[in-house]
């Protein structure tokens, strides 16, 4: 499958037209202060729901109007753009924003009388903090420097998800679009099935990966040096403060609006590689990663509030490029909304099957050793769709 991308420009015409855009990474996670505030000065509770309203309904609208963004910067301007301090800065800026957010949810709930609606929309408002949080430690955890690392840690830390620093980066991105891959869903497995095996098996690889590199330095497993336990002690510190200054009554409202942002990671991973596979060369050894490995989406609004997440083709092959730079390559797997809109089908799984399944196999064709099918669900669906099966060779 080809890829190609846009001619090269000339680097001294080209001025990034989305500099500024990304500052909407920063203000929409901020939204989530915009359903308290509505029920403070109105007294109706269901205020509340305003921002999961916006993220669930009105993001994937805006993504529809506004379109996909198929621009790229040329190659050789990327050195300049990766060298241009503003665009790190706004990821720096995003930690206490996020950090701020997450802590006044919690003392919200606290001090407010909520009806049993308005705690679950707090519960899904803060987890679309803790989602942020998970996005922001994303870019910054793939990154060289001991600040941003640092900070990928420190953000993932409020939902207690900070093994995924260690998971994503040498788990994930090693096994992608493979059997082996607990974080890449099956044709066929719905998300509720896929978070069952996800979650879990991504703290079991995470910390097999963690204790195996310490056990080889010659380093104990338990210290400080376990990049696992490093933001798990902030997540600790962070809880039992907040347990000492709100109440225990805090302690439940933590893990639940956790569990929502974590889920959040669950519903990322699992529309970004569906059905998608690498072909195995010899056994337990797969091809390199190819941008047709990732579903990719060019969406304009959830583009600019995720740092360019979803053009994940590009960073799945050039993990070490930053977002500013990320680029569309023609030819790739589609995704037909943004991830805001895909989140919400994917919650539905007779539509995701009917949204993705022939999508998928426009994709790779009909032909089952081309595609990362569930084993419980593999006869199914060669029946169903009539896949054929040869060895797959690329």
């Amino acid at each position: 499958m080809s890829h190609t991308a846009p001619p090269p420009q000339a680097v001294e015409t080209y001025r990034d037209r989305k500099r500024y855009a990304w500052i909407l990474s920063v203000l929409v996670p901020c939204l989530v202060g915009f359903g308290p505030l509505l029920m403070v000065t109105s007294g109706d509770a269901r205020a509340l729901w305003v921002p999961v309203v916006f993220f669930y309904c009105v993001a994937p609208l805006l993504d529809w109007i506004m379109g996909e963004d198929l621009s790229n910067p040329p190659e050789s301007a990327v050195p300049a753009l990766d060298a241009d301090l503003y665009y790190r800065r706004v990821t720096y800026v995003l930690v206490p924003v996020l950090w701020s957010a997450f802590i006044f949810s919690a003392w919200f709930v606290v001090h407010y009388d909520l009806p049993l609606h308005g705690m679950v929309a707090m519960v899904l408002i803060t987890g679309s903090v803790g989602g942020f949080c998970i996005n922001l430690g994303h870019e910054l955890g793939h990154k060289n420097t001991a600040l941003e690392r640092w900070l990928a840690k420190i953000v993932l830390a409020p939902t207690f998800y900070g093994h995924f620093f260690i998971e994503h980066n040498r788990g994930h991105h090693r096994d992608v679009a493979t059997p082996l891959d607990p974080a890449s869903s099956r044709m066929g497995e719905s998300i509720y099935r896929f978070v069952l095996r996800e979650m879990p098996g991504a703290f079991k690889r995470a910390w097999a990966l963690e204790s195996g590199r310490l056990r080889q330095a010659g380093q104990p497993v338990w210290s400080w040096q376990n990049e696992i336990l490093q933001p798990a002690l902030i997540t600790v510190v962070l809880w039992t403060a907040l347990v000492l200054w709100l109440g225990p009554i805090i302690l439940p409202f933590l893990v639940l609006a956790s569990f929502w942002a974590n889920f959040q990671l669950t519903s990322a991973n699992y529309i970004e590689h569906y059905g998608l596979l690498r072909q195995e060369r010899a056994p337990g050894k797969y091809e390199v990663c190819q941008p047709y490995h990732s579903w990719n989406s060019n969406h304009i609004f959830s583009n600019w509030a995720l740092f360019h997440l979803q053009r994940h083709s590009d960073h799945h092959a050039h993990p070490l490029r930053r977002y500013q730079s990320l680029r569309h390559f023609d030819s790739l797997p589609r995704l037909p909304s943004g991830y805001f809109g895909m989140f919400t089908v994917a919650y539905i799984p007779p539509l995701w099957r009917y949204v993705m399944d022939e999508r998928l196999l426009g994709v790779v064709g009909r032909d089952a050793s081309k595609i990362n099918l569930d084993p419980r669900q593999r006869a199914a669906l060669i029946r169903r769709y009539q896949l054929t099966e040869h060895t797959a060779t690329r």
